[in-house]
């Protein structure tokens, strides 16, 4: 059937008005134009972003105590993620600790996705020579590096050291004691070496080999607390000739015992950021108010009192660990004083330090100001555990003593770390709330599962104490052995079956954790104790964080072996990760990168302790030249 001429135009027109339609539809530009919702859309190629709180950086902000200075790295742009862009985002917040939007895909899907770019861009922006190393530690630290520098990058290239520019841990203990006037800390370093068990390690002329050169210690007690020293000396054998003039204290024990005083480290830091020094008898009046005394009074710590008689509730929200350093800090979580054996030992806290004092330790807090050490204790190189997926025991393994602090009448034990993970991994009672393993990455979390803790505990934790009660007055050792089931030790291939394993603190630092990312097993970590090899490592590529609450243990034990019949698991990013633990472990964990440590804590620590820093400072041909 022919169609009019007026019904063959009115067609026309309408292809016309079609064809208009499709191209300003599907041309970014011409979208544009369009009024209101119509152009809005989302440009293609726009990134996705983190909401990340922005850290300052040493030149546009003041230090502060409650959050160490950090060096800012190079900025990582995060690649667009249309599916977490859909559904809800997740809440950053400045405490470490990323907040759960139950319309959001699981957060570990995330976190991971997130520290492996991380942790790329780190490998990829390593110096690779002398110069740039040089250049780079200029940009950090606004100050030239140590003399001795160029000796310790022949060895960093000759031993292939990897990250030659993470050590912003070591410049975040030692920048204090630059605002100290040098007599002052001679003084004070001199009074340290006197200080009742102590031992100062050293050489006092160029060609002198690295020893011990005095100690403290009650008598009879030399053979127990000087064991430590060995095994650091040794480490010193084969850099002793390159390294000036030295003495160094160190304190024998588990934990640190410098408790800084907020005023007080402000104001080093303060002089050290302005170039200049401030006289130790100049130094603010400390504010002896207990472990508070080193937050600054802003801080959650200090603006929310702490009471020792009442535990503090658990959290109200889903939370997991973002940024392990912070998640660590207790003027940032002040429900920490609760939960380690550190503090509950101590109550309200100790009077903090009138200055700052350079000992060395073991492991330090973030509201101390021991200088921590690449401590030689557990070591392993390799190990002939299972690879991953012949550990047929899908369980959390933990086995251990109850060392954390004295369990005595009139102490808070009850509370400590070790206690608080035999106690809620072995719980039967009532029910808990739990993220649903089983969402794939284009799925949001949706409602809570409400399980029974009797079905859950047993079918995912295997953790117990070990031998038998110690540490314990005559009238608690029988109230634990009563509370607990004590099982024997593990032999370590008994413990090489388990494909998942926690580490906990105990006195103080974990001396097992070298060790245990060397066994093929994904590693839970729970701390408070921010290591040697913090800028060194990346978690949720190498370990999964763990809140020292523990409130995301059984969330994040799920999301990788699944419910307690296994459903939902994530099997294959937990071997990622095991196996980039082990491998780790086996690089960056080294005899010679604990030794690349201390020789470049050495030179730092030599030159501090200077009476002229600039003469102990690394120059260039060019500027030796000049000089």
């Amino acid at each position: 059937m022919l169609l009019s001429r007026s019904r063959l135009r009115s067609l026309k027109l309408l292809l016309i008005v079609f064809a208009v339609a499709v191209l300003f539809t599907s041309v970014p530009w011409l979208r544009s134009l369009l009024p209101g919702k119509l152009g809005a859309t989302r440009p293609k190629n726009t990134p996705y972003r983190f909401t990340v709180p922005k850290l300052p950086s040493r030149k546009d902000a003041r230090p502060r105590v409650d959050q160490a200075p950090t060096i800012p790295p190079k900025k990582v742009v995060e690649p667009p993620n249309p599916v977490a862009n859909r559904l809800g985002q997740h809440k950053y917040r400045p405490d470490g600790l990323v907040e759960v939007n139950e319309e959001g895909v699981h957060p570990i899907y995330e976190l991971i996705s997130r520290a492996e770019k991380e942790w790329q861009g780190k490998l990829d922006r390593a110096s690779k020579t002398l110069d740039q190393a040089v250049a780079e530690y200029r940009r950090r630290y606004s100050r030239a590096p140590p003399k001795g520098f160029e000796l310790w990058w022949d060895y960093v290239q000759k031993h292939n050291v990897q990250l030659p520019d993470e050590y912003d841990q070591m410049h975040n203990d030692l920048e204090p004691f630059w605002g100290l006037e040098p007599p002052d800390l001679f003084e004070i370093q001199k009074e340290l070496e006197k200080k009742k068990d102590s031992y100062t390690l050293g050489k006092t002329k160029q060609n002198d080999p690295v020893s011990v050169l005095t100690y403290a210690f009650d008598e009879g007690r030399y053979d127990q607390l000087i064991y430590g020293s060995v095994n650091i000396v040794k480490l010193f054998r084969e850099i002793q000739d390159f390294l000036p003039p030295f003495r160094a204290t160190f304190s024998p024990h588990d934990g640190p015992n410098r408790l800084s005083d907020y005023a007080v480290k402000l104001a080093t830091l303060e002089a050290a950021h302005s170039q200049s020094y401030v006289e130790r008898a100049a130094l603010p009046k400390i504010n002896s108010i207990g472990w508070i005394s080193a937050c600054a009074p802003s801080s959650p710590a200090r603006r929310r009192p702490i009471d020792l008689n009442k535990p503090p509730p658990p959290p109200s929200k889903k939370t997991f660990i973002y940024n392990h350093f912070q998640a660590m800090d207790p003027c940032l979580h002040p429900d920490h004083l609760h939960h380690h054996g550190q503090f509950l030992s101590h109550n309200t806290g100790p009077t903090p330090q009138q200055s700052m004092v350079p000992e060395f330790s073991s492991c330090s807090t973030t509201i101390h100001h021991n200088i921590r050490i690449p401590t030689p204790y557990g070591w392993v190189a390799d190990s002939d555990d299972p690879a991953f997926d012949d550990k047929f025991d899908e369980r959390l393994l933990w086995r251990g003593s109850n060392t954390g602090m004295f369990h005595a009448t009139k102490t808070r034990w009850r509370n400590q770390q070790r206690i608080h993970l035999v106690r809620s991994a072995n719980d039967l009672n009532g029910t808990m709330r739990v993220i649903p393993p089983d969402r794939s990455r284009t799925e949001k979390i949706g409602e809570m599962r409400e399980v029974r803790r009797a079905r859950l505990n047993p079918a995912v934790m295997d953790v117990a104490f070990a031998g038998n009660p110690i540490a314990c007055s005559k009238s608690v050792c029988p109230v634990l052995e009563e509370l607990f089931e004590w099982r024997d030790y593990q032999r370590e291939k008994e413990a090489g079956r388990y494909k998942y394993i926690i580490d906990v603190d105990g006195n103080g630092w974990s001396g097992r954790f070298k060790r245990l990312m060397t066994t093929n097993a994904l590693v839970f970590k729970s701390t408070i104790y921010p290591e040697w090899y913090t800028d060194r490592v990346a978690p949720w590529v190498h370990y999964i964080p763990i809140q020292l609450d523990l409130s995301d243990l059984h969330d994040a034990l799920l999301f990788f072996r699944g419910d307690a019949n296994g459903d939902g698991a994530h099997e294959d990013m937990a071997r990622k990760i095991a196996v980039s633990g082990r491998e780790w472990s086996k690089t960056f964990w080294r005899k010679e990168d604990l030794t690349a440590y201390f020789f470049r804590l050495m030179l730092e620590y030599a030159r501090l302790m200077s009476p002229d820093r600039k003469a102990m400072s690394y120059k260039t041909a060019k500027e030796e030249g000049k000089a």
